[in-house]
């Protein structure tokens, strides 16, 4: 069992308030649903990025399987990518991983290693909004240190591969956050010019762009999920994803006027 590592930091550690919590957020969400087969969400504290990540996590569509591509921001190993077949336990209760999945992924570039995920909060977080919207699903949690534009086509290939083989019903999901302690506006400029690129659905050109951002801007004007995020627009479009919609854009300054440094949160659809 995975336990929870952020419950009561990142989001409430009482079921009753995370109930409230994730339910206020998604009851203010757009109800439309969508056939969405990748998206995007971020994973600060709910009262900084729940409101975002709500607007694709109301409009999901219920899938056998949510496989979850998130970075790895606390396992110093830096393990290029690591599933987890334990079951991964929330305030709200436990969700089982799908294991004939990951099992499809043995021999890939995807390990399987649950100390990966141990303390890692960026796919943790994703878990009460999808118990709160549905039963009975099941999840491949994959967590990357390895950010660079090859592995992520590589794990997009492997996890595509595999889906398609088991014909598993499955939506992927990218966890990042964007622009990290950047002035307001300075970070909303360049978070839309990445967003313009994922919208496009250009893995190329995506990194080329954070490349750039990041040699002219620093590394924190660039997504901290950048390999999840074009991992899973391979994966997506492999599953006949052809288009991408912005469902929302904020910043911490939304919630925090008063912060001068911001970090940005994007949600994304693939359809």
């Amino acid at each position: 069992m995975r336990n929870p590592a952020v419950a009561g930091l990142f989001y409430s550690g009482r079921a009753e308030d995370l109930a409230e919590e994730v339910d206020s957020a998604l009851s203010s969400a757009s109800q439309e649903t969508l056939p969405i087969v990748g998206a995007v969400v971020p994973h600060a504290g709910y009262m900084y990025s729940g409101g975002v990540a709500a607007e694709v996590y109301a409009r999901l569509p219920r899938r056998e399987t949510y496989v979850l591509i998130g970075p790895n921001h606390s396992d110093p190993r830096n393990v290029l990518a690591a599933a987890s077949i334990d079951s991964w336990k929330t305030p709200l209760g436990a969700v089982d991983a799908d294991k004939e999945l990951a099992a499809a992924l043995a021999g890939s570039i995807i390990d399987c290693d649950e100390e990966a995920h141990r303390g890692e909060h960026s796919l943790e977080v994703q878990l009460p909004f999808l118990q709160r919207r549905f039963s009975g699903f099941k999840i491949l949690p994959i967590s990357m240190g390895g950010q660079d534009y090859d592995t992520a086509l590589e794990v997009g290939e492997a996890v595509a591969g595999a889906i398609i083989d088991l014909g598993r019903d499955c939506t992927i999901l990218a966890s990042s956050d964007f622009s990290h302690d950047l002035p307001y506006d300075d970070a909303r400029r360049l978070d839309i010019k990445l967003v313009e690129a994922i919208l496009k659905m250009d893995i190329a050109y995506l990194y080329r762009l954070a490349e750039f951002h990041s040699q002219n801007y620093g590394y924190k004007a660039t997504p901290c999920g950048l390999g999840p995020i074009a991992a899973t627009i391979a994966i997506s479009k492999k599953l006949g994803a052809k288009m991408a919609k912005l469902l929302r854009y904020s910043t911490s300054k939304d919630v925090d006027p008063n912060g001068s440094r911001v970090v940005g949160y994007s949600a994304i659809a693939f359809t």
